[in-house]
């Protein structure tokens, strides 16, 4: 294994090397989109207050209790969990956007203090974080999301750059020489490589230096280093069920639920260094592969640990559901297929609060379709993590998620507005409470207020006010039916859109508009003969009724508890899908509550005809697949769906009947 080892990194450095002297096209390819700087897109409505509860419960916390953020290593502390040092980072990449996006001077004056104490500390090998001045092991991959979180900070204050570009400069040329040696690399790097890649192509487009080669070797030689996402994501090797049984052709680590979301990115970010339309083929089909055998209605995917197939019981763990929000939007920007766009907004709106109590002081490690207890799980029905997995806690299972789930609200709130490439049209991607104010191409100054209870409310009314005529486009979802647009005031037109995008001319001066974008219920067949129900971009799930009991509180902060639920009501039904029915009102005052994503609190239900069913639990944590065609055992009745974000125990997928 060590020679095999010698020889792919000396075949590798050879192949970096001679590609970037080897004949082709020259330079990055460009992107569908751009991204547009942190701080010019911001939440209003709603989902400002989102992101105040997420600051107001323990992601805005952690720096006060936690002891991987309070304590951190990469701070002068003595505080990690694993060598690949990344809990520090990972804290930093979500709360530079989260203090931004709400103008928090206490989340800022922390992200600042960690910037400042990281940079002074760089030492002459040009290397950065914990390790410097230990011994400790070298590795490449927990300075990612530090990167990332550094990029964030430059884009709201350029003032930054003049500290943050030299020092990534210097890093580069360090990891570049330590990836033609063969050093810096274990099984985590070799898979995350992309995330490397992305920090390397923001520099090349922004802050080259007169280094543009060194850049784009180095990008080679991550991906020549690491895993090959292309042949991952071939259909021939993709596993079409659950894997904890099958054997992995690649390194296991590829079939690993969080790399799994990160290594979505590898593709699009291969494709521009490589112009190869190839690499952008196999990420859209890897996608769709991936969403295929292993997705869910909540619009994630499952993997305990590893891919976990289509049983409504197996879990998904939040890690990976930020993370495939992210490499969402950045494959949205590459690629510019509306169905990444489409999908992004549903995990936002579904997986993502669904997995975190509605004040989100307690999150879970792994959440399931079908969850009719959050305990100790006796049967354990996760194959490769533990019992305590779907618990709502501080670090049940794993402390990652702890701190890395604070990117999620933050990272889809500021990939929301995008621009065309020569940035004279401003494109709305993601639908919700927006305000944006920034410069397009000209100096053409536009502000944007868009005024939503969206997914809450099928109305946005949109108001913009630019110093120049540019086009401005809006997406419109492909669960959309007859959706019309009125345009300062006029009659109600049809949207007709192009690649998903409805374009509106906008003149200088004030332009408001008005859509309406009704969506029917649509049923989506589940293994066993089962259904899950939809209408727009919420999935509705029968929240089950629970009790609560504290099973752990965490000394230095009272409001940090592990909470056990179990059900205190039946939930064994089937439903007749001919009989579902959309009910929708209008919050009093025009607000949602807050938190809204809690039991009871949403405005938009569904209502069922359902009947009483034999219905097998495992032990008493988890229930079993749903029955195929099962009898009523007594009389039909109806039942209430939410909107799965706000249930914590749940039926997410039923058995049917005919009423």
């Amino acid at each position: 294994m060590m020679l095999w080892g010698f020889l792919v990194w000396v075949l590798a450095s050879f192949a970096g090397r001679s590609v970037v002297s080897g004949q082709g096209a020259s330079g990055l390819a460009p992107k569908k989109f751009l991204s547009i700087p942190l701080g010019k897109v911001k939440p209003a409505g709603w989902l400002h207050d989102q992101l105040v509860v997420q600051t107001t419960g323990l992601a805005g916390h952690e720096h006060e209790f936690y002891d991987y953020v309070a304590q951190t290593d990469w701070m002068g502390g003595p505080s990690y969990y694993s060598n690949l040092e990344e809990a520090g980072s990972y804290w930093f990449n979500g709360m530079v956007p989260n203090g931004i996006l709400l103008d928090d001077a206490t989340i800022q004056s922390q992200v600042q203090q960690f910037l400042d104490y990281v940079l002074d500390h760089q030492d002459s090998t040009g290397w950065l974080g914990p390790e410097v001045n230990t011994t400790k092991p070298r590795y490449l991959w927990g300075r990612y999301p530090f990167f990332f979180g550094a990029i964030q900070m430059v884009e709201a204050n350029s003032s930054l750059a003049g500290r943050v570009v030299p020092a990534l400069h210097r890093f580069v040329s360090l990891a570049n020489t330590m990836l033609h040696n063969g050093q810096g690399l274990e099984d985590w790097t070799r898979t995350r490589w992309e995330d490397f890649v992305m920090v390397l192509q923001w520099l090349y487009d922004f802050h080259p230096n007169g280094q543009e080669d060194l850049l784009i070797d180095t990008m080679k030689m991550l991906k020549y280093t690491g895993d090959p996402w292309e042949d991952v994501f071939n259909e021939k090797y993709f596993p079409q069920t659950a894997v904890e049984h099958l054997k992995n052709p690649f390194n296991v680590l590829t079939w690993h639920g969080v790399n799994m979301a990160e290594g979505l990115k590898a593709l699009p970010a291969t494709y521009r260094f490589t112009h190869n339309q190839s690499d952008l083929d196999a990420a859209s089909k890897g996608w769709d592969l991936l969403f295929q055998y292993h997705g869910r209605p909540s619009g994630i995917y499952a993997a305990d640990e590893y891919l976990a197939g289509l049983e409504a019981v197996r879990g998904t763990e939040l890690c990976l559901v930020v993370e495939t929000m992210f490499s969402g939007s950045f494959l949205y920007q590459v690629i510019g297929d509306p169905k990444f766009a489409d999908r992004v907004e549903r995990i936002a709106y579904n997986a993502l609060p669904a997995t975190l109590t509605g004040d989100m002081w307690s999150r879970q490690y792994l959440q399931q379709q079908n969850q009719i207890a959050s305990k100790n799980m006796s049967p354990n029905p996760f194959p490769n993590d533990g019992a305590y997995s779907n618990v709502f806690g501080l670090e049940p299972n794993y402390p990652c998620c702890t701190v890395n789930h604070p990117q999620g609200w933050p990272k889809f709130i500021s990939n929301a507005f995008v621009t065309a490439p020569d940035q004279k049209s401003l494109v709305h991607v993601y639908l919700g409470p927006f305000s944006v104010n920034t410069t397009l191409a000209n100096e053409n100054h536009v502000s944007v207020a868009v005024d939503t209870l969206y997914p809450f409310s099928d109305t946005l009314t949109t108001t913009i006010r630019a110093d120049k005529a540019f086009t401005y486009y809006v997406r419109i979802p492909s669960w959309v039916t007859k959706g019309t647009i009125a345009i300062n005031g006029g009659a109600a037109k049809a949207v007709s859109p192009s690649n998903g995008l409805h374009a509106v001319s906008v003149k200088a001066g004030t332009t408001r508009f008005t859509l309406n974008l009704p969506a029917d219920i649509t049923i989506e067949s589940r293994p066993h003969g089962s259904v899950a129900v939809h209408r727009g971009p919420l999935h509705y799930a029968f929240d089950i009724a629970r009790s609560q009991k504290v099973l752990k509180r965490n000394a230095q902060q009272p409001l940090a508890v592990d909470l056990e639920f179990d059900a205190t009501d039946a939930w064994q039904y089937a439903i007749d899908p001919s009989t579902l029915t959309f009910h929708g009102s209008t919050p009093s005052g025009g607000s949602l509550p807050s938190p809204v994503f809690d039991a009871g609190k949403p405005p938009f239900t569904i209502t069922a005809s359902a009947c009483p069913i034999d219905w097998e639990v495992a032990g008493d944590t988890f229930a079993a697949s749903p029955p195929t065609n099962p009898a009523c055992t007594g009389a039909a009745t109806n039942i209430t769906l939410w909107p799965f974000g706000a249930t914590k125990l749940r039926i997410g997928e039923f058995p049917t009947f005919k009423a």
